[in-house]
């Protein structure tokens, strides 16, 4: 350690790594200039070996910790805001008065119990704990292995969550929600089973989005970059539905403006236009009952994809007017019905049934065919007989053979 000054200001200079270290302390007191130089000591020694005093942070609670992360995470991830916010509301409901320190394997066990007994699905759970390592920075990556090494880090998901409505169930589903209280659940579900959409892109849509014109569709702000922007026809079903809604809303609100939402917001009746609804469960849940069909919102969907599939429409055409990233995804959403699959291999037998059925008629041709078969494998039999005499003279005298001119030659067998 070396001090000095430079007019009335001391510098301290010292060797770290193989590195001269000259800085200024920027005081006139020598005391101070030492204390420095130890401070800067210190943090070059603690940041080349990777230590870092991280007490402060090991204090703070949970919910502090979510609070910043939501901050950062609505800035990178604009689109996925109303995720983040549901994902960890349940985690600083049960855990955000927890330290970080006090976080460990035995706490994200009983997270996981307490979530079970509130009957929350094994999917939405994970994603909670995932979501709540992912903040938790190093300690989270820690927990994680040691969670995984126990098979406790993943509940177990069923595979099998989606279905595709049955068409009697599609037809009952269609009459109640024309029925309905709410204005809005028919055109919504005709939006869903006649254009794929999804939740937050039905009930984000504007009128700017709409053109009833030329009977097509634009969806805005999607889950995916492959769904933000496709363009979706809108078939007879559809077009009808949409044109009585229109009607209904110019009654309701005056006029239609193009930055006014579709579904407009307010219960029990919609009063605002200018803000979007925020829900479907309630008609959706009366309409489930009244139709006497069981199932997800999102299955209608499910049902517009399989019906795509079931009628041969091509994999780029169902991903474009889904706005699916990949043919995985599509294998993800069809679900070919047993009917589907049975009229598949009737369809075998019954050409199987038309092939027979033409040989039958053509059987004197048969005849003739198999005749002329038959003589024709009985010249070939005769053929490969007198082939079989002359090999069997040439083998007789193997020493007999004929040159280019003609000439026998006889070579003697030594």
């Amino acid at each position: 350690m070396s001090l000095f000054r430079r007019g009335s200001v001391w510098w301290y200079e010292f060797w770290f790594a193989g590195r001269r270290i000259q800085e200024s302390s920027k005081s006139v007191s020598k005391t101070v200039a030492k204390s420095a130089e130890q401070k800067r000591r210190r943090e070059l020694e603690e940041g080349y070996n990777n230590v870092e005093d991280a007490r402060q942070e090991r204090v703070r609670s949970i919910r502090e910790i979510a609070d910043v992360y939501l901050e950062g995470y609505k800035l990178r991830n604009p689109r996925s805001t109303v995720f983040a916010d549901g994902t960890l509301r349940h985690v600083k409901r049960l855990l955000g008065e927890k330290m970080l320190v006090d976080v460990c394997e035995k706490s994200i066990e009983e997270y996981q119990n307490r979530r079970l007994q509130e009957h929350a699905a094994p999917k939405s759970i994970n994603e909670e704990v995932g979501c709540l390592l992912r903040l938790m920075n190093e300690t989270g990556d820690i927990l994680r292995a040691r969670l995984r090494k126990k098979n406790l880090l993943k509940l177990k998901v069923r595979q099998t969550v989606g279905k595709a409505y049955a068409p009697e169930e599609k037809a009952r589903m269609i009459e109640q929600a024309k029925i309905a209280r709410s204005p809005h659940i028919y055109p919504a579900l005709m939006l869903a089973l006649n254009a794929g959409m999804r939740d937050a892109e039905i009930k984000n849509l504007t009128w700017a989005q709409i053109d009833l014109a030329s009977k097509f569709l634009v969806v805005g702000n999607s889950k995916t970059d492959a769904g933000e922007g496709r363009t979706i026809p809108l078939n007879s079903a559809l077009f009808e539905a949409m044109g009585q809604y229109r009607e209904w809303y110019v009654a309701e609100f005056g006029a239609i403006r193009p930055d006014w939402y579709v579904f407009a917001f307010g219960r029990p009746r919609p009063y605002d236009p200018t803000r979007p609804v925020t829900t479907f469960k309630t008609a959706w849940r009366n309409l489930r009952k009244n139709a006497g069909v069981t199932g997800r919102w999102h299955d209608s969907r499910h049902t517009l994809i399989t019906d795509l599939a079931e009628r041969g429409a091509g994999d780029q055409t169902i991903m474009d007017i889904a706005g699916h990233v990949s043919k995985q995804m599509l294998k993800h959403y069809s679900h070919i019905r047993m009917e589907a699959k049975r009229s598949a291999l009737e369809s075998i037998v019954q050409k199987q049934v038309v092939v027979q059925e033409s040989a039958q008629h053509s059987s004197p041709v048969g005849a003739v065919v198999q005749h002329s078969e038959g003589e024709s494998l009985q010249k070939s039999l005769q053929w490969l007989h007198s082939r079989g005499h002359r090999g069997a003279r040439r083998a007789a005298n193997p020493l007999k053979r004929n040159g280019s001119s003609g000439r026998t030659r006889i070579r003697t067998q030594t």
